[in-house]
């Protein structure tokens, strides 16, 4: 039976735990001097720090025996006191210290450089000191890379070995560590010991890296539990206490009516906080996508073009199946002619104009290739800017090139993901207007996803609202605004004006938040909940008219300002009590404020009958 001496176990375990420990801190320090160090010698030094792992391990045990040796400076220093570093378990530490320094420094400094300077700048201003950002903000944001360059070195000081046999020696008891053992025994011809030795490194170093990668993964999904994005649901005034949960209409599960053309999307998929539950469908047409942030928007164009992968269901582009789940259908991006042009354009910075454009046309004669970007930049209006990079490019050229890149290959639908959010007004509107020319002449399905209310409007004919990670409404753009059937749905377009409502009549409701009776030339639906009037939709007066319904005295509670607009916040039946008791905000040009100012209080206020939107739950 074969004796084994476990010391090198234990000698391996003591020298790379004290190693990691020291390289920990000293790691995490050179790493956080050198994210903000711009000195003339950060190339100098940063060679100096990384050199242990780019020299041969003899080369390192050789410069650490200079330092250490008896005639070293080190060496020297310690002899006074009678004790020496070479050969001893002491130097196993140091040099296991040294090699796995680099793989601490490197894997720290790339996580600190990810976390966004944004958050460490704003840290500053509130008065808050460089020790307290650093453990408060920088560390806990690098975590996973603090970890990942941790066991990255316990695992390089684990397997140390030529620099350890140089410095340190191979001493049965004192300063042999496993690699030292594996390689003896082999040169002794003793295999079994051998591969008793290689099997317990490869357990000890593959345990540890398969722990962190659990606790990654673990830290990855309680971080997306805590920080996913929530839709936002705004109170309505005055009722703080009734819930604004989403009200949802039940959607039918659509059909395409020519199934050979068409796009079809009825998908779900669960995620952490949030469950994307929605379905339509979408002709040759231009197709708007409504809804607040978090809502879904994104994520279902991220799931069309094949970058995210629904839960169940099923999308199908012109007769072709890109995805279902009960067939164990899922095409690749690549395979589904689908262009996304996402929120920041995500050009490709190393190349040009030109080359961004024909990236997707590799397939395509050179000749082609070069006849099809010309095409495209004439037709986004970019002739002349071919061989300029993205960094050369302003924010609404940047925009062009990315649309006609997506074009560019021939997509049967295009994704747009708010392409102007990061534009300025003057050149948002120039954008949109060739963006309209240049819808005009496609083919395919468009998607325009946007949280731009006269945006949607002026773009698309039809809209989808989407509101929880469901289509709570699917109409033409005039319907959508004009007859909104919920709450949400009228929040969601740029309604203003709400009050809980019953029928009292016929062609009477009471809006039971106003305090007042309203005649309504719509039918009033069954399980009426709410009424509403869009803030320019309401008319104010002097003195009532004896001839007009839904007129009522009203009171200013306050004003805002916009350049051309008006805002006016007004109370119903009584004088407001402060600048925040008000029913109601009606929007007025300023050349009209300037007469309406001037009317003695009361003033009147009308609701047009035709204007009111009755709504359900």
């Amino acid at each position: 039976m074969m004796t084994v001496d476990l010391s090198p176990l234990w000698i391996s375990l003591k020298t790379a735990g004290l190693a990691t420990i020291a390289t920990f801190f000293t790691g995490i320090a050179a790493a956080y001097w050198m994210l903000d160090y711009r000195g003339r010698w950060k190339s100098f030094i940063e060679g100096i720090f990384v050199s242990p792992l780019i020299l041969p391990p003899t080369v390192v045990g050789f410069l650490l025996l200079l330092l250490f040796g008896r005639n070293g400076p080190i060496g020297q220093f310690t002899s006074q006191f009678n004790f020496t570093v070479v050969f001893t378990w002491y130097a196993a530490v140091i040099t296991a210290t040294v090699v796995a320094f680099p793989l601490m420094y490197k894997t720290t400094l790339g996580a600190f450089e990810q976390v966004d300077s944004s958050l460490l700048q704003v840290a500053q201003t509130l008065g808050v000191s460089r020790g307290r950002i650093f453990w408060r903000i920088l560390v806990p944001l690098s975590i996973p890379g603090i970890l990942a360059g941790t066991m990255l070195a316990f695992a390089r000081a684990l397997g140390e070995f030529g620099a350890t046999l140089m410095l340190a020696g191979n001493i049965p008891g004192q300063t042999q560590t496993i690699p030292m053992a594996i390689y003896f025994a082999v040169e002794a011809g003793a295999m079994n010991e051998a591969w008793l030795w290689v099997m317990t490194i490869l357990a000890v170093s593959l345990s540890g890296i398969i722990a962190v990668n659990l606790w990654q993964k673990q830290y990855e999904r309680r971080i997306q539990n805590n920080f996913g994005i929530i839709e936002a649901h705004e109170p309505i005034n005055g009722r703080e206490h009734r819930s604004t949960t989403s009200q949802l209409i039940p959607v039918i599960r659509p059909q395409l009516s020519h199934p050979q053309s068409g796009l079809l999307v009825d998908i779900e998929k669960q995620l952490a906080n949030f469950t994307l539950n929605t379905s339509f469908t979408a002709h040759q047409e231009t197709l708007g996508v409504l809804g607040g942030s978090g809502s879904g928007k994104s994520m279902t164009l991220r799931c069309i073009a094949g970058v995210e992968t629904p839960t169940k269901g099923r999308i199908v582009l012109n007769g072709k199946a890109l995805f279902d789940s009960d067939k164990q259908i899922n095409l690749p991006s690549h395979q589904r002619k689908v262009s996304l042009v996402f929120q920041n354009y995500a050009l490709f910075p190393h190349m040009s104009v030109i080359e961004n454009i024909a990236f997707g046309l590799h397939h395509l004669p050179k000749p082609l290739r070069l006849q099809q970007v010309n095409q495209q930049l004439a037709l986004v209006q970019l002739q002349g800017l071919g061989d300029r990079y993205p960094h050369q490019l302003s924010g609404g050229q940047q925009q062009r090139v990315a649309l006609a890149r997506a074009l560019a290959i021939e997509p049967e639908v295009l994704l747009l993901d708010e392409p102007f959010s990061a534009l300025d007004t003057y050149l948002r509107a120039q954008l949109e207007r060739q963006l309209l020319e240049t819808l005009s002449g496609y083919s395919g399905v468009a998607l325009f996803v946007t949280h731009n209310l006269e945006e949607a409007y002026r773009v698309c004919e039809k809209l989808m609202v989407m509101s929880g990670g469901r289509a709570i409404a699917y109409d033409s753009k005039h319907r959508i605004f004009e007859h909104p059937q919920t709450l949400r749905v009228a929040q969601l377009t740029g309604c203003k004006n709400f009050s809980r409502a019953t029928g009292v009549g016929p062609n009477a409701i009471e809006a039971l938040d106003w305090g007042v009776i309203l005649q309504v030339t719509a039918a009033i639906p069954d399980g009426l909940t709410d009424v509403g009037i869009r803030a320019h939709q309401i008319s104010i007066m002097s003195d009532p008219d004896a001839g007009l319904n839904n007129v009522f005295p009203c009171w200013l509670a306050s004003t805002s300002e916009t350049p051309h607009r008006m805002t006016l916040f007004l109370k119903l039946n009584t004088k407001p009590t402060n600048p925040q008791d008000y029913h109601m905000q009606a929007e007025v040009f300023k050349e009209k404020w300037q007469a309406i100012k001037e009317y003695p209080f009361p003033w009147y206020i009308r609701f047009d009958p035709l204007r009111l939107m009755l709504m359900v739950s």
